[in-house]
């Protein structure tokens, strides 16, 4: 039996992994292919995050050697913004360097068992664990209005699910949608010979890194930029210090902690789009309002009456967060789960109301943060799990961390 299993080898179960190696002794096996939902994104996009923001975390100790910087310096120059393919080879180097025993079997079930948990692996193993640390990110969340879903997937998809949009050359493609995957997903469309229209129900794009920030910048110098925009680069000037620190984040009263959430994560796409999307149509202020196939292709009734008809709908429309669509979880396992809808409401160490059950990432967005729905919010979970279980497990530690 294993102490802890961690599910899901994306930046958040890497990082784990990465921290909790640093208790001796401790029986750690972390499940999943590395960066696999980051390898299935569409070719070609680029990571909307800053240079530190981007980095996996790893214990201080290790930060140096772990981090971007020397990604770059072993494997060759990194480009800002940063490629997604590039992320993904900085990933899978991450893991090479900081957890080299991944089992990349997925885990097909998790379960109560009588000292823990028993996980169920793909290939039929059985796995019993007395802790499970769910790092199993956002795939399975995708956010489908109902409106749609009386189409085929032939017609109509969601932005997740190609990670190759050249199949779209030649063909009319409708985005609904106005965050940073609609708007990055149009231009790559257009950029590969497809004729693309984009739909936003938002009256404006709101863009970030704009040009009022770039002369706040100039004007104002280094220091005081750094003083109001933390390094974990999740929300606007002054807000984004205090979403870099949980714990004083979460002294706000619930209404306005929601509030600030919804701010530091609304719809928004990367200034270096805007020269992309000049010969791409985005009719803002409207919505699909009812679709219909016709002819083999999809017949769209937009809010101001008109209709588009094309050969495919591609819906930019985010991710919704419902921890009972993680399918490897059990329904008895999930029915014992507090939630709030569809997010588990975690005490320290980010546990759930199921005793030894851990759950990492976007899930936890309304506990901690909306730090967690981004790679940055692994220099948080990481020391904080660290800081969790270390005590639990003391007298296995080094003498270091039994004098601290």
């Amino acid at each position: 039996m294993s102490e802890i299993a961690i599910v899901g080898a994306g930046p958040y179960g890497l990082s784990t992994a990465a921290h909790l190696a640093a208790i001796p002794g401790l029986q750690v096996r972390i499940f999943g292919e590395p960066m696999s939902f980051w390898r299935s994104m569409p070719r070609g996009m680029l990571l909307r995050s800053n240079w530190p923001a981007t980095h996996i975390a790893a214990p201080a100790a290790q930060a140096a050697r772990l981090g971007l910087d020397a990604f770059a310096a072993d494997e060759g120059a990194v480009p800002y913004p940063v490629p997604l393919d590039r992320f993904v080879a900085y990933g899978e180097w991450f893991q090479r360097h900081a957890v080299p025993s991944v089992d990349r079997r997925q885990v097909a079930s998790v379960e109560a068992a009588p000292r823990g948990f028993r996980l169920r692996l793909a290939d039929g193993e059985t796995v019993e664990a007395e802790r499970v640390i769910v790092a199993a990110g956002i795939r399975g969340f995708e956010r489908r209005p109902e409106r749609f879903s009386q189409l085929p997937p032939e017609l109509v998809s969601h932005t997740a699910e190609h990670p190759d949009l050249g199949r779209f050359a030649g063909r009319s493609v409708l985005i609904v949608g106005g965050g940073q995957s609609a708007l990055e997903s149009a231009a790559l469309l257009h950029e590969s010979g497809a004729q693309v229209e984009v739909i936003a129900r938002d009256r404006i794009i709101h863009w970030l890194q704009g040009r009022a920030s770039k002369l706040f910048h100039h004007q104002m110098g280094s220091l005081v930029p750094k003083l109001l925009y933390a390094p974990t680069d999740v929300g606007p000037a002054g807000l984004s210090q205090l979403l870099a620190r949980p714990a004083l984040f979460n002294t706000l009263p619930r209404g306005l902690r929601d509030r600030l959430w919804r701010r530091a994560v609304r719809p928004a796409g990367a200034r270096w789009l805007v020269d992309r999307l000049r010969e791409v149509p985005l009719r803002l202020g409207y919505e699909v309002t009812s679709v219909a196939e016709k002819g083999g292709r999809v017949l769209a009734r937009l809010s101001d009456g008109t209709d588009r008809q094309v050969d495919h709908l591609l819906l930019g429309t985010g991710y919704e967060v419902d921890i009972a669509r993680y399918a490897f979880l059990a329904p008895g396992l999930v029915a014992g789960v507090h939630r709030v809808k569809g997010y588990p409401v975690l005490g320290p160490g980010f546990e759930t109301s199921v005793p030894g059950l851990h759950i990492l990432g976007a899930p936890a967005a309304r506990t901690v943060g909306p730090i967690m729905q981004f790679v940055s919010g692994t220099r948080y979970a990481g020391p904080a799990l660290l800081a969790y279980f270390a005590p639990r497990y003391r007298a296995r530690l080094a003498p270091q961390w039994q004098c601290a």
